[in-house]
């Protein structure tokens, strides 16, 4: 196996312009500002971008996430909210307790962007570590790969990806076959759900 991408993009899909948009000029910031480190590799692994309607979609998931640096995930309340997405999150949770066998993981591989905070806060899976918060991202926001104010994120993002692409590269063992990982099983809600019945008076 050989890296293939530097990050994997986790996200629940939008219908609307907002959260395509958001979706959209992120991977373009972070393709601009890693491509100078990578020899070969494609920046990001995005589904809709490279998945076709007749693959199999679990295997070529597992694969892309295998053959991935690290993930970066862009949480709203969707996210959490759709089964895939969680599932997407506990599959890199195993891939990194594996690769940390392999170098001391100087962060962790997963990489949230907080895109829409959830009214009740966001989840200890989220807070649990390194995240960046670009929820004042709005429709009148410029450019992200040329606004002054979420750069400096970026390039924090972008050193931890380029930090784990070089340890990879070197620490990684030879004949390991991603074509042997598969997705978990879909993990529990990250939040108990609310009691639908009103308050017995």
């Amino acid at each position: 196996m050989a890296i293939r991408y530097g990050c994997f993009f986790s996200y629940a899909h939008g219908r609307h312009e907002l959260m395509q948009r958001f979706k959209a000029t992120l991977a373009d910031a972070l393709r601009c500002y890693l491509e100078p480190y990578f020899d070969n590799e494609d920046e990001l692994f995005v589904d809709v971008e490279q998945l076709g309607g007749g693959d199999d979609l679990d295997r070529k998931i597992a694969r892309a996430m295998c053959e991935s640096v690290c993930m970066v995930l862009i949480y709203t309340p969707k996210y959490e909210a759709h089964a895939y997405t969680r599932r997407e999150y506990a599959a890199m949770r195993q891939l990194e307790a594996e690769r940390s066998k392999w170098y001391t993981l100087p962060s962790r591989l997963i990489i949230p962007v907080i895109m829409t905070q959830h009214p009740d806060g966001l989840p200890p899976q989220i807070t649990d570590s390194f995240y960046v918060d670009f929820s004042r991202y709005t429709m009148a926001t410029a450019d992200l790969k040329s606004n002054p104010d979420f750069l400096p994120d970026i390039d924090r993002m972008v050193k931890r990806i380029v930090t784990h692409y070089h340890y990879q590269k070197k620490s990684m063992p030879s004949g390991y076959d991603c074509n042997q990982f598969v997705l978990p099983d879909v993990p529990p809600p990250w939040r108990e759900s609310p009691d639908p019945t009103f308050p017995k008076k």
